[in-house]
């Protein structure tokens, strides 16, 4: 298992007590591209995306084996945990956004809006009522390197809410060049998110009014390329996966400080018997450390 040393850069005062182990370690590499890490505690194991090699792989906490999850994937990309512990993942190759039932069988929980395919769903979070919310750029048709090249029936690249009782899709957001990464806050009044195509890229913060979003001022700009995957953790700061590591800021959006990781990020959770192993997602590889902070309260 290779190792690099954890280089925290503090750029606040708020962030000096941030830290952890010594050594970054890389639990796998040989990728091409990765991405969605999502780790399932009752099961000690994380899942992950390589997307142009249309896979995804797991790793076993308990024996460090890193084996095949799902190949074919569709090119999945982004994943997230709901709250029966079930797999939710966005298929940019097919267009869709599916649940992994406990018997393995796959349930599609997003395919269409207003009878147009979706462009290819990127990242998903689930909120406290149960409603699935994501983001659909358009990488998964811009070329058959992570999906397949298409049109856009949509026409635009939106965010959206899958309603947990009907099942019906809404647009909560339509001002983004490329929305990608989401997160919501503690409490769940905020959801952040960001558009890596702007420039500079940035983040963008939210008010949530049940099933509709007000407000979406610009949270935080990026200094070191596109802003990706977001996660927020247990003291409400937010975390986001940039070129150059992962970027920390303040619940005020303040840029504290950075976890630089030798490879561009593309994500980031949490995960561990105590939810204080940092599982980070960076080009061909996926890193980890155990750090003194935790994620958001487990559900």
């Amino acid at each position: 298992m290779d190792k690099v040393k954890a280089d925290f850069v503090v750029l606040d005062d708020r962030f000096a007590r941030v830290n952890g182990d010594e050594w970054v370690h890389r639990l796998h590499t040989g990728c091409r591209w990765t991405e969605g890490p999502a780790y399932f505690p009752a099961g000690r194991y994380l899942v992950f995306s390589d997307i142009p090699n249309d896979r995804v792989l797991r790793w076993d906490e308990c024996t460090g084996a890193v084996g095949v999850f799902r190949e074919p994937a569709g090119f999945h990309n982004g994943h997230t945990v709901d709250r029966q512990g079930r797999l939710i993942s966005c298929e940019q190759g097919n267009r869709r956004v599916t649940r992994t039932e406990h018997d393995g069988s796959t349930t599609v929980l997003a395919e269409t809006y207003r009878g147009k395919r979706f462009n290819s769903p990127n990242d998903v979070v689930e909120s406290a009522d149960g409603a699935i919310w994501f983001t659909d750029p358009s990488y998964g048709i811009d070329s058959d390197y992570e999906g397949h090249r298409a049109e856009s029936e949509i026409g635009a690249c939106h965010v959206y809410r899958a309603d947990p009782v009907d099942g019906s899709v809404t647009v909560v957001a339509d001002d983004f060049s490329r929305p990608n990464g989401l997160a919501f806050s503690l409490d769940g009044s905020l959801l952040y998110l960001a558009d890596t195509r702007q420039n500079p890229s940035h983040i963008r913060v939210f008010e949530v009014d049940g099933g509709t979003l007000r407000g979406g001022e610009v949270f935080v700009t990026s200094d070191a390329g596109g802003f990706d995957g977001l996660r927020v953790d247990e003291a409400g700061r937010v975390w986001a996966a940039a070129h150059d590591g992962l970027h920390c800021f303040a619940p005020d959006g303040t840029r504290i400080g950075k976890l630089r990781i030798p490879e561009v990020c593309s994500n980031l959770t949490f995960g561990g018997p105590r939810n204080n192993d940092l599982f980070i997602t960076a080009s061909s590889s996926v890193y980890t450390l155990r750090v003194n902070f935790s994620g958001p309260p487990r559900r």
